[in-house]
């Protein structure tokens, strides 16, 4: 009886990226940086809306300091900001049914 080696061979190597694919991988990471970036500046204009147009749309102003210092320069602070509305109608209806 003859027995044979066999080698199974495996690509590990995950292909390359094609030049298209960099190419959209380019954008996406540039589109990304300057949603963030446009983010920033239309929370910075809340800061000129007063107290009662924040509350109007579920904010206050320490959550407006809030979302800037939670967030790093390349993070997007409108996700805490979303947050922070979010949670705030979910209690005045909490404390709505509650009286």
């Amino acid at each position: 009886m003859r027995t044979s080696d066999r080698i199974l061979e495996l690509e590990c190597n995950p292909p390359a990226a094609t030049l298209s694919q960099r190419i959209a991988n380019g954008f996406a990471t540039v589109a990304s940086v300057l949603r963030v970036f446009r983010n920033r500046m239309e929370i910075n204009a809340l800061h000129e809306l007063d107290d009662n147009q924040l509350k109007d749309i579920g904010l206050s102003r320490g959550d407006l300091d809030a979302a800037f210092l939670a967030s790093t320069f390349f993070e997007d602070p409108s996700d805490h900001l979303t947050r922070s509305a979010r949670k705030r109608g979910r209690n005045a209806i909490f404390r709505s049914h509650v009286e």
